[in-house]
């Protein structure tokens, strides 16, 4: 089988193309804090959207040794809503706004959250 030079440059055109259009598109991070409502039993209720092609608010801030309950609303697609924050151990993919991110965190700290493909990413701060 035999491919010819055009067809090669056509997809390399191509997937530059791509390429540069999601790092344009991306937009800028902006770092918004996340407002955080403790309800009753003192858990930490988050929602989080997707806006530019990122999570919104991408800064969170938490206090360590409270429970954390983050739901991604409906903006939230693809691989966004596998959800996880690896240096405090939590990895859930949810398939729907009404399941939550369930956990404590117990070290204070600054950590990344992501979704499975790191496309999607921002921190959460612990206090």
């Amino acid at each position: 089988m035999k491919i010819k030079k055009t067809t090669l440059y056509f997809v390399f055109v191509l997937i530059l193309v791509v390429g540069a259009g999601f790092f344009f598109l991306k937009g800028g991070n902006s770092s918004s804090t996340g407002d955080v409502a403790v309800g009753s039993g003192n858990v930490q209720k988050i929602t989080l959207s997707e806006k530019n092609s990122n999570y919104y608010p991408n800064t969170l801030n938490v206090k360590a040794n409270q429970p954390v309950s983050i739901t991604l609303d409906n903006s939230v697609v693809g691989c966004f809503r596998s959800f996880n924050i690896k240096d405090l151990g939590v990895s859930k993919y949810v398939r729907t706004p009404q399941e939550t991110i369930d956990f404590t965190p117990t070290k204070k700290g600054t950590f990344t959250f992501a979704c499975s493909m790191g496309m999607g990413y921002g921190k959460i701060i612990v206090e």
